[in-house]
């Protein structure tokens, strides 16, 4: 397992377009509709990766409890599926039903759309405002696998609580996630 940061780029970036379909439905979705209003998080996870495993049920629990505060909440997995099948549609389809995803999980099968968001590790978690400016790109929390740091979102949380109540996000806060890296195809 070859542990990966996010990549460090300038915040402020807006968020790039996608249309993608979702795991869940089987429906195309797109970002104008998904990020219409409110901040959102764009988390890049797969099903596979022990760093997102160790998180998911705080996550999913995270998400349900943001979406209710207004928070968009969005997961692709771009993984080559080629190569790590246990991360294809129909198993993230499976994945999100037994975890009870309340928030899309698009399939990225060309990669362009980790790519535009300089996606490098799974989890990869970039937060916006309502103006589609990103405000951070870090981790969910310091919890990892094995280092026995409870799992709280306590990162995540502070940012998203700033950003719902309109404040900034301090720039000095950005601490990198750390996970396996995007499986990019050959």
């Amino acid at each position: 397992m070859a542990l990966t940061p996010t990549t460090s780029i300038p915040l402020g970036f807006e968020a790039p377009s996608f249309t993608l379909p979702d795991a869940r439905t089987g429906d195309v979705m797109n970002s104008g509709d998904l990020m219409q209003e409110g901040p959102s998080v764009v988390v890049f996870m797969c099903n596979h990766c022990p760093f997102v495993v160790h998180l998911i049920d705080s996550l999913v629990e995270f998400a349900a409890t943001y979406q209710v505060k207004g928070l968009n909440f969005i997961a692709i997995s771009s993984n080559d599926v080629a190569n790590y099948p246990q991360d294809g549609f129909e198993q993230m389809r499976d994945l999100a039903a037994e975890k009870g995803f309340t928030f899309p999980y698009l399939y990225d099968e060309s990669q362009e759309v980790a790519r535009a968001y300089d996606a490098a590790c799974t989890p990869d978690f970039s937060v916006f405002d309502s103006d589609g400016k990103c405000v951070y790109r870090g981790q969910y929390d310091g919890s990892r696998p094995g280092n026995d740091v409870p799992v709280t979102g306590e990162d995540l949380r502070r940012v998203c609580d700033a950003t719902l109540a309109g404040d900034s996000v301090p720039a000095d806060g950005q601490v990198p996630s750390i996970g396996c890296n995007i499986k990019w195809k050959a």
